[in-house]
C-alpha cells in the first residue's frame, strides 16, 4: 500500500515537473553570426512568442537569434521580403492561422503563422515548385510570373509589395541588390496628372549613366496600384536616330541657297529652310503656323512672287493640277516674276504621300545666258555683214559658224538640219563644185592638228571658172576659220586702193 502511494508521488512530482517547465519561458543564449553566413532566409525556421516575447526557437534559427529578440525584430528581418508579416501576434490570435507570401513571386517561400493555447508559433518554410497540373488550374498567376516585363504592387504608402520575376532581375541589374528594398523602382507620380495612367518613364544604373526606358501603365486596384512596364529602349533608340537624321537634314537644308518646302499627306506644310523665306519674301510665323499648299500659293500670288494668273476663275484648278503633277514629278517651270527675277520651281514626290517644292533663283544664270546669245547674234550679223565667205569649224571638226556670204556661194544652209555637219561633210560639197586640188585634205589635216598651227593661202578654181582665195586661220581653243574670197575682188580692191593713193 505504501509502494502505491509512492509511485503516484512520484507521478504527479513528474507531471507538475513537466508543466513547469513548459510554463517558464525560456531564454536562449544569444548567438553571434558569422561574417561568411548567408543572408538568405533557412528552410524550416520555427520561433515561438508569447505576447510579444520570444520564448523559444529551432536550430535552424539560432543564427537570427542576435538580432531577434521578440516580435518587432522578427518582423523586421522578414518584412524586407514579407511586407504583409502581421503587426502583432493578436492578428493571428483572431484569425487562428495566416499565411504571408513573399514579395517576390518567384521566391519559393512563405511564412506560417498560427495560434495554439496561448503561444504564436512562426514557421518559415520553402514550398515546393507548383507541378505542370497546377499551373493549369491557376494560368493566371503563372501567367503574370513568368511575365517577359516587370509587373509589381504597391501599397498605399507607395512601398511595392508584391513582384514578379521580371522585376526582381530589373532590380539586381539597376540597384545591383535583391529585392528586399521595398523602395519601387519607378517614380508612380505622374506630371501631367493623376487621371493619366500611361507614360513614358526612364531609370538609371547606379553603376552607369545609361538610361533604361519604359512604358509604365499603372491600374487601380483597391486601394492599391497594379503597375506593368514595358521594355521600349529599341523605339527610343529608333526616335532618337531619327531625329538626329532629321536635325542634320535640317541643318543641311539651312545652307542650302534653294527654297524647300516639304507639304505632308494632308498636304500641310511641314518642313522649310531659311532660304525659302529668303526667296519668297512669306514671314517666318505664317510658314511655321503649317499653312496649306493652297493658303501657301495663294499667299505667293498676293505678293506677288508668282506669275499672275491669266484666269483667276480657274486658279484653283490650276493649283490642284500643280500639286497633283508634282506628286507625279512632272511639275518643272520657270516663273517670270513681275519684279524681273526668274525662278525655277520644281515639284517633287517625297516619302509617306509627302511633297516636296524646290525654289531656286535662276536670275543671273538667264541674264548671263540672255546676254550670250545676244553677243552671238551680234556677232552673226557683223559676220553676216562681210562680202567673205567665212566657215568657223570647231576643235573636233564640226561647223560652228558660217555666214550668209558663204551659204549664197556654196549653195548650201547648215542651220536648215539639225544633224551637226562635219569638216568631212563640208569638203565633199567643196569639192563638187571645184576642180580637183589636193587642198581640201590639207585643210581637214588642218582642223584635226594641234600644232604647227599657221595661216596659209591657196587658190582654188570652181567649176565654172571663177577662182577663189582659201585662207586657213587658227583660231582661239583649238577652232579654225577658213575664209573664201573672190580673186577678182581681191584685184578690184587692189587697183582701188592704188589710185586712191
Amino acid at each position: 500500500m505504501i509502494s502505491e502511494w509512492v509511485v503516484m508521488g512520484a507521478v504527479c512530482l513528474t507531471s507538475a515537473a513537466i508543466v513547469l517547465l513548459w510554463l517558464t519561458p525560456r531564454r536562449a543564449k544569444p548567438v553571434r553570426i558569422n561574417a561568411g553566413d548567408s543572408p538568405e532566409l533557412s528552410s524550416d525556421q520555427v520561433y515561438l512568442f508569447e505576447g510579444t516575447e520570444l520564448v523559444g526557437l529551432s536550430d535552424a534559427g539560432k543564427r537570427e537569434e542576435a538580432m531577434i529578440a521578440d516580435w518587432a525584430g522578427l518582423k523586421a528581418h522578414l518584412v524586407g521580403r514579407f511586407p504583409n508579416f502581421p503587426e502583432t501576434p493578436e492578428q493571428i490570435k483572431q484569425a487562428g492561422r495566416v499565411v504571408v507570401s513573399p514579395v517576390d513571386a518567384g521566391a519559393r517561400q512563405d511564412v506560417f503563422c498560427e495560434w495554439i493555447d496561448g503561444v504564436t508559433r512562426v514557421h518559415l518554410r520553402e514550398v515546393e515548385a507548383p507541378e505542370p497540373k497546377q499551373l493549369q488550374i491557376d494560368p493566371v498567376r503563372a501567367a503574370t510570373e513568368s511575365a517577359p516585363y516587370p509587373v509589381w504592387c504597391v501599397d498605399p504608402d507607395g512601398m511595392v509589395c508584391w513582384h514578379n520575376a521580371a522585376y526582381a532581375r530589373l532590380a539586381r541589374k539597376v540597384r545591383g541588390q535583391d529585392t528586399g528594398n521595398l523602395n519601387p523602382l519607378f517614380d508612380l507620380t505622374d506630371p501631367a496628372g493623376p487621371n493619366s495612367n500611361r507614360r513614358r518613364v526612364s531609370i538609371s544604373s547606379e553603376n552607369s549613366d545609361q538610361k533604361l526606358w519604359f512604358d509604365l501603365s499603372v491600374v487601380e486596384q483597391g486601394n492599391n496600384k497594379l503597375c506593368y512596364a514595358t521594355d521600349i529602349n529599341a523605339v527610343v533608340d529608333a526616335e532618337l536616330a531619327q531625329r538626329n537624321f532629321v536635325q542634320t537634314l535640317a541643318k543641311t537644308f539651312a545652307q542650302l541657297s534653294i527654297g524647300l518646302a516639304i507639304f505632308d499627306r494632308n498636304r500641310q506644310l511641314a518642313l522649310f529652310n531659311p532660304a525659302l523665306i529668303d526667296l519668297t519674301a512669306l514671314p517666318a510665323d505664317f510658314l511655321s503656323g503649317r499653312p496649306s499648299v493652297m493658303n501657301f500659293f495663294d499667299r505667293l500670288r498676293n505678293q506677288n512672287m508668282m506669275p499672275e494668273p491669266k484666269n483667276y476663275g480657274g486658279w484653283r484648278q490650276q493649283m490642284n493640277d500643280l500639286v497633283e503633277a508634282a506628286a507625279d514629278g512632272r511639275y518643272q517651270e520657270t516663273w517670270t516674276l513681275p519684279s524681273g527675277s526668274v525662278y525655277s520651281v520644281s515639284g517633287r514626290p517625297h516619302p509617306d504621300g509627302a511633297v516636296a517644292f524646290l525654289f531656286e533663283d535662276i536670275t543671273a544664270e538667264i541674264t548671263l545666258t540672255r546676254r550670250f546669245r545676244s553677243e552671238l547674234e551680234l556677232g552673226q550679223s557683223i559676220l553676216d555683214q562681210l562680202e567673205e565667205a567665212i566657215a568657223v569649224f570647231a576643235s573636233d571638226g564640226a561647223l560652228a559658224f558660217s555666214n550668209t556670204a558663204y551659204h549664197l556661194l556654196w549653195q548650201v544652209d547648215p542651220e536648215a538640219s539639225f544633224a551637226t555637219v562635219s569638216i568631212m561633210d563640208t569638203t565633199r560639197v567643196w569639192q563638187d563644185k571645184c576642180t580637183a586640188t589636193p587642198v581640201w585634205g590639207e585643210i581637214r589635216d588642218f582642223v584635226d592638228s594641234r600644232e604647227n598651227r599657221s595661216q596659209w593661202r591657196e587658190l582654188v578654181q570652181l567649176r565654172s571658172g571663177q577662182t577663189l582665195i582659201c585662207t586657213v586661220s587658227p583660231v582661239q581653243n583649238g577652232g579654225t576659220m577658213i575664209q573664201f574670197t573672190m580673186r577678182s575682188v581681191v584685184s578690184q580692191t587692189a587697183q582701188m586702193i592704188a589710185t586712191q593713193g
